[in-house]
């Protein structure tokens, strides 16, 4: 009787093992797909936005070459470099900004704390985009529009917000390692960079990837603040850009290029860093 049910529970185990692989590798398939297509599109020798075929005729790398050196009308790698440099200095200035508040709240007791936390808990909720029209005003009226240190400065302002995971991680380091540094004669910013930092480098990667990915993704912000500015286009400007009704036959082919080039930095950092962002994901996940 006993082996009957332990080989059902074998049997059961084996279909719900089977079932749920089925889907996992269909839902695979699907986010696939979209990859696979824009890649071998971008190395079609003969582009065409209007062909129903997955698989190009021909290959060739005329559409690397072309998004390189044709740069009288969209100059791709000015554009890469551009949002190369809000990305790093948006990180810089974000991770500093969220491992500040992040400590604050976790390791300090003040008045107002939980208000203040529940407060900024509550304006997280809300999209950035509610507010871009009054920052883009501001911005112009102290004379900081249509440059990327404005966006910098924009992306960087409401990530003190997301502090929620950061805190979570530095509540599982024991308070006693801070009062054992303070006796030995430590102060308490000391304590932050010598001791707590070197102690969190799962959520420190965790922090920089986060805040690295949302300005080389972000399209709305970067197109409202920079404006008709040529110059200073971010990828994602450039890109939409070249999909315009006027410019999609000639530049579709490079605009697949392009999307391939731009999702390298990302793809590599995570990576390299995945095993990282896990652990900080998983340690910061607890209640503060």
């Amino acid at each position: 009787m006993q082996k009957q049910e332990t080989g059902s529970m074998k049997r059961n185990r084996f279909i719900g093992n089977t079932i749920v692989h089925v889907i996992l590798t269909i839902l695979s398939i699907i986010w696939l797909f979209p990859v696979v297509w824009i890649v071998l599109a971008s190395f079609n020798a003969n582009p065409d936005p209007g062909s129903s075929n997955f698989f190009p005729t021909s290959f060739g790398l005329q559409n690397y070459i072309k998004l390189f050196t044709e740069t009288d009308q969209f100059y791709f790698v000015k554009w890469f470099g551009n949002t190369f440099l809000v990305a790093v200095g948006t990180c810089l200035l974000s991770t500093f900004y969220v491992l500040c508040v992040s400590y604050t709240l976790s390791r300090l007791r003040f008045k107002a704390r939980k208000k203040l936390m529940n407060v900024g808990l509550i304006l997280n909720m809300f999209p950035g985009f509610m507010s871009m029209i009054a920052v883009y005003y501001i911005l112009k009226g102290i004379g900081l529009s249509e440059s990327l240190v404005s966006l910098v400065f924009v992306y960087s302002a409401g990530q003190a917000l997301q502090y929620h995971i950061a805190k979570g991680f530095f509540d599982t380091i024991p308070r006693a390692v801070d009062e054992a540094a303070w006796i030995d004669g430590a102060t308490r910013f000391q304590v932050f960079y010598k001791i707590t930092i070197p102690l969190s480098k799962p959520i420190l990667i965790y922090t920089v990837l986060t805040s690295f990915m949302a300005p080389w993704i972000d399209f709305i912000f970067a197109k409202v603040i920079l404006g008709t500015n040529y110059n200073k286009y971010t990828v994602a400007i450039g890109m939409w850009t070249m999909m315009q009704k006027e410019y999609i036959q000639t530049w579709y082919g490079r605009f697949t290029a392009a999307a391939v080039i731009v999702s390298i930095p990302i793809s590599l950092l995570f990576l390299f860093m995945q095993k990282y962002y896990v652990e900080g994901m998983s340690a910061g996940a607890v209640k503060g």
